[in-house]
């Protein structure tokens, strides 16, 4: 039995459009693969061109439609609303948006600046709000649609070394909340899901020492380390229709950390 067959396939996610940000490496890259497992039309933004590249060539020839990548600074807001334009003009209407790019740099509280708090702010909550603007317009005139913001544990913990990083991911809560509610007349459902200490390529190369890796596991009433793909697969239930009474929620992948 391989990997595919002994997960949950949705067949309300079969040849729907999804959009996923930051999707070339990290658990983007896991929600990529996994949306495109269960037959969606993927399509992903993100500034690495090689891992984008490197992804879309291993995926393509193993999918029902391989993934399509759109190069996009998330940063720059008219960049990013062209970008989902254009997505909508080749592809048709969005059935799902995954707002999953961030940046866990460590900093201290001293050393961050009025611009540095709005880098922070930009490309770990800013573009969230606007790449959700975008989309609502067509998922209102097909009457639904999935919003699924990553937020993280980091702000539940609570996480030192990161103040901005960490009160960027308590406000898209509060922004999945209000959203849900704003939007929930049209059937567009709106939820996130907070990842705890997922080792990704990243996480392993800049922060998962031997030391940090005890204090996850000791931490952690499931003694593992959480891979990328354990968050995809709520992803997929909360994009699917199996989920179709659930919004405005917040869930936790963390091996019971929190």
């Amino acid at each position: 039995m391989n990997v595919q067959q002994r997960f949950a396939v949705y067949p309300s996610l079969r040849d729907q459009l999804v959009l996923v940000t930051g999707g070339a490496t990290g658990i983007g890259a896991s929600l990529v693969e996994h949306f495109a497992f269960q037959g969606s039309q993927v399509v992903f933004l993100d500034i690495d061109h090689q891992s984008a590249e490197q992804l879309v060539a291993r995926l393509s020839s193993k999918c029902a439609h391989a993934p399509a990548f759109l190069p996009c600074d998330l940063t720059d807001i008219a960049e990013l609303r062209r970008a989902i334009a254009e997505i909508e003009a080749r592809h048709g209407t969005l059935r799902v948006l995954v707002n999953n790019a961030g940046n866990d740099a460590r900093h201290s509280i001293d050393e961050v600046t009025p611009e540095y708090w709005d880098r922070a702010i930009a490309v770990n909550l800013r573009h969230q709000y606007f790449a959700s603007q975008a989309v609502i317009p067509a998922m209102k005139k097909a009457g639904e649609g999935s919003i699924i913001n990553m937020s993280s544990i980091s702000w539940i913990i609570p996480s030192t070394g990161l103040p901005v990083y960490v009160t960027t991911k308590a406000a898209i809560v509060g922004l999945t909340r209000t959203l849900a509610h704003e939007l929930g007349r049209h059937n567009i459902r709106v939820n996130c899901v907070l990842p705890g200490a997922i080792q990704t390529e990243r996480q392993k190369q800049l922060w998962f020492t031997e030391e940090y890796k005890a204090e996850i596991l000791r931490n952690q009433a499931l003694k593992k380390l959480i891979l990328p793909e354990e968050v995809a697969r709520l992803v997929l239930f909360l994009a699917s229709d199996d989920s179709s009474a659930i919004t405005s929620q917040a869930y936790v992948v963390d091996a019971g950390w929190v």
